[in-house]
């Protein structure tokens, strides 16, 4: 038990070491506005009314969807973003990017809708569906904006 510990902590201590001499964390530009700070200080109100334990399940769905629209808005300020710090052909790229990434969310979100139906998954259907579409987008919102950072 005691080499178990002993090579546990090794590995955290490892992983700490590697955490402060990694290359990822010199990517960002320290001088750059905090915008993923920024969109999660925005998003807290909707997380909040998702997280609210007196929801019904009528609730939770109009919940998901206040928040999936609140991360629509934020999915077209996070592309607009950085769309205006790219140079020409850049932006053309983004352009592509995103063209592909809504094809990606649309084949996304018609499995979703297909495989988490009221039939097969009951009541928590709806709190599926909405949890798997407002994390795809989230994720690009978050992508598009760690991507503003480096400017």
């Amino acid at each position: 038990m005691i080499m178990q510990t002993s090579n546990w902590l090794k590995g955290l201590v490892l992983f700490g070491m590697m955490m402060l001499v990694s290359p990822v964390n010199a990517l960002d530009n320290p001088d750059a506005p905090d915008y993923i700070g920024e969109f999660q200080a925005r998003e807290q109100q909707y997380l909040k009314e998702i997280d609210n334990p007196n929801n019904t399940t009528l609730g939770f769905s109009g919940a998901y969807e206040k928040y999936q629209t609140f991360l629509d808005r934020e999915l077209n300020i996070a592309y607009k973003l950085i769309k205006s710090k790219l140079s020409a052909e850049r932006q053309a790229e983004l352009k592509q990017s995103q063209r592909n990434w809504i094809k990606f969310r649309d084949a996304e979100f018609e499995l979703i809708n297909n495989n988490w139906t009221q039939e097969s998954f009951g009541s928590s259907s709806g709190l599926s569906r909405g949890n798997y579409r407002t994390t795809i987008i989230k994720n690009r919102v978050l992508q598009l904006l760690f991507y503003a950072i480096n400017y």
